[in-house]
């Protein structure tokens, strides 16, 4: 664009950088550029300032449906309003407030759906790496390392997300099913006895007798 006034050649000559916000013919227009730009990174400053706030309230937010939602889940009655009560629990498990995050988890999980392992496994290391606070992001890794038989390093994984969520009835239910493999019975039947306390209907549950009666301590 060519202030009023002026051409191209006068434009050439006053130079294009920032030394030319100091010409004359072109001072006014050239000083509301400078003007709108500095807006904009301003604006987009602002916005970056706020969005901190807002992601920490909604993580607020998930933190309080999620002890209602297992609150609800140790007290369901049967075996459909359980499964309902532990999907909505998987959906914030995968789906967290920050965007950034989510997005990446979503790409995750895609890789997995259609079967790419060392893709999602390099999808959970980066999550891991980025955000090392992130329970699901250890738990998708412990799960794509028991799908490839890797089973100590899913164990290790699995003891990570117990560190940051100790509710997390998947990690608990896996470590077990993996303890049963490796033949510790009573490993497994300890982590599956925590887990049913936390979700009373798991499927497998079925695996160990002893659970199928009210338990004692074990």
């Amino acid at each position: 664009m060519i202030p009023a006034g002026g051409d191209r050649s006068q434009g050439a000559a006053r130079g294009t950088g920032l030394a030319s916000i100091t010409g004359e013919a072109d001072d006014g227009w050239t000083m509301s550029v400078f003007r709108a730009i500095i807006a904009c990174f301003l604006t987009a400053a602002l916005l970056a300032f706020v969005a901190v706030p807002l992601v920490a309230a909604d993580e607020a937010a998930d933190r309080t449906a999620l002890d209602r939602l297992f609150a609800e889940l140790q007290a369901a009655p049967d075996a459909a309003t359980a499964h309902d009560i532990s999907q909505r629990i998987w959906i914030y498990w995968t789906t967290p407030a920050d965007p950034e995050l989510a997005l990446r988890m979503g790409e995750l999980l895609a890789a997995r759906r259609v079967g790419d392992l060392d893709r999602a496994i390099t999808l959970a290391n980066g999550l891991i790496a980025d955000y090392p606070d992130y329970a699901e992001a250890w738990n998708q890794r412990a799960t794509l390392h028991y799908m490839r038989g890797e089973l100590d390093a899913s164990l290790t994984d699995c003891a990570e997300v117990l560190l940051r969520e100790p509710r997390h009835f998947g990690a608990l239910s896996g470590r077990a099913l993996i303890y049963l493999q490796q033949g510790e019975r009573m490993l497994a039947l300890k982590d599956m006895a925590a887990a049913v306390a936390i979700h009373p209907f798991l499927s497998e549950r079925r695996l160990f007798p002893e659970l199928q009666q009210k338990m004692t301590r074990i």
